[in-house]
């Protein structure tokens, strides 16, 4: 029914020129009746219209509309609303939740004037969680008006979840420009958001890891990376203005590396991140084992030791294959550092003020790196087990004791569980 201009000159519950009552009836209470015009309620209202061509108002003038008690006053809202002006029924509104109680009786009544009007000013409005479940709830008994009216709701394109992904991504690792302090927040707020966007639950992912995407990520790592290396250039300066800010500065920077290793796993990119950190370790090494900080910088060297967990884990649990070669070599290169390190904040605890790092952060590296030992041809697995059980008595973490007994038992039946060989090479006796 297409909406009319109302009755000029008719005003609601006028009793003089009524020529209809209208009552919402309510389940044992008084029902209060409204007067009200035919004119009016058919122009206005399918519900109302329909009810008039059966009826004769002049025999029977008392309209009853079976109404829920929680809707009762959204019913005669709806009603006084069939008397204004579209401007003024838009005007009438003073909440979301009263607009959506209105849709509703509106929608019942069929009044396509005030329905409309109660879908512009929600369009207009912001909602809160609950208010938005409740329009969700209304929007299915409205066909297709409904589709305006959830028009923030609808799932963006492709193209526009991709350029918000990656200006998140931008914002997130600093790559446009440091984030000054007062932004932080937001920086959080994108890393979180990042996180949830690619995140597979009962919902798909919501972004697609194209090479578009990919290639912003790879620069956002080497943007961290980078930082890294810069703050622990200026770092010997910094720290002898303030250590403590020195120190904070570093973390900050390891905790954004931490951050995106966790979101490179998620999205099988872990490769860049090893490869990168990797890269960046010989210098990470030669600055916080410099004599100036043996006896500070607890916090970001325990937090050196969780980032570098990262890789630790997915090299030995096989999620980035490498060369023996690399895994050697990054294996000699931190494992003096994560047993210098971890005694020396064992000491420190002792101390209740002092950092202590997690038990079960400390769990997973020992057991990634038994597992990345392992998966060591056995010569080189001999060299790292020979300098472990060197320093045993001084260093009890990581505890090899596994990996040591394994190879052991390898060695020792090498020769006959290698019958004839490999490629028909014999296999000499171990001699230990």
């Amino acid at each position: 029914m297409e909406p009319v201009e109302l009755v000029e000159g008719y005003k609601f519950d006028d009793h003089t020129t009524s020529d209809v009552r209208v009552c919402f009836k309510l389940i044992d209470e008084q029902p209060e009746w409204f007067s009200c015009h035919s004119s009016v309620l058919s122009q206005n209202s399918k519900y109302f219209a329909d009810w008039l061509s059966q009826n004769d108002v002049r025999s029977n003038n008392c309209i009853e509309v079976e109404c829920p008690r929680v809707e009762y006053d959204h019913y005669v809202k709806t009603l006084k609303s069939m008397y204004l002006p579209r401007e003024s029924v838009i005007d009438s509104f003073d909440s979301v939740k009263s607009a959506v109680g209105v849709l509703r009786a509106s929608s019942s009544l069929g009044c396509e004037l005030v329905t409309k009007s109660c879908i512009e000013y929600i369009k207009a409005a912001s909602w809160d969680e609950k208010e938005e479940e409740e329009i969700l709830e209304v929007a299915r008994t409205l066909g297709s008006e409904a589709v305006s009216l959830l028009a923030r709701l609808q799932a963006p394109s492709a193209d526009a979840v991709k350029n918000v992904f990656v200006s998140a991504i931008r914002f997130a690792t600093c790559m446009e420009t440091p984030v000054p302090p007062f932004l932080d927040d937001l920086k959080t707020s994108a890393q979180e958001q990042i996180d949830f966007m690619i995140h597979e639950d009962d919902d798909t992912a919501l972004v697609t890891m194209d090479e578009d995407v990919k290639s912003v990520v790879q620069e956002g790592l080497r943007k961290l990376l980078s930082a890294l290396r810069t703050g622990l250039d200026l770092l010997s300066t910094e720290f002898d203005q303030s250590p403590d800010q020195a120190e904070q500065k570093i973390l900050c920077s390891l905790a954004d590396i931490d951050w995106i290793a966790n979101l490179l796993a998620k999205i099988e990119m872990m490769q860049d991140f090893v490869s990168g950190w990797s890269e960046i370790s010989d210098h990470v090494l030669s600055v916080v084992q410099d004599k100036k900080y043996s006896s500070g910088l607890w916090a970001m060297k325990a937090k050196l030791i969780e980032v570098t967990g990262k890789v630790l884990d997915a090299v030995g649990y096989g999620s980035v294959v490498l060369p023996s070669s690399f895994r050697v070599h990054f294996l000699k290169t931190w494992l003096p550092y994560i047993q210098m390190t971890k005694c020396l904040l064992d000491e420190n605890s002792k101390d209740e003020m002092c950092l202590q790092m997690d038990s079960d952060s400390c769990q997973n590296i020992e057991s990634a790196i038994v597992s990345m030992v392992l998966a060591l041809p056995s010569d080189d697995q001999a060299d790292i087990l020979s300098e472990w059980m060197k320093k045993a008595e001084q260093f009890r973490y990581p505890d090899l004791t596994e990996a040591f007994e394994v190879w052991c038992y390898r060695s020792k039946t090498a020769k006959r569980r290698l019958v004839g060989g490999v490629n028909g090479a014999s296999n000499p006796t171990v001699s230990l």
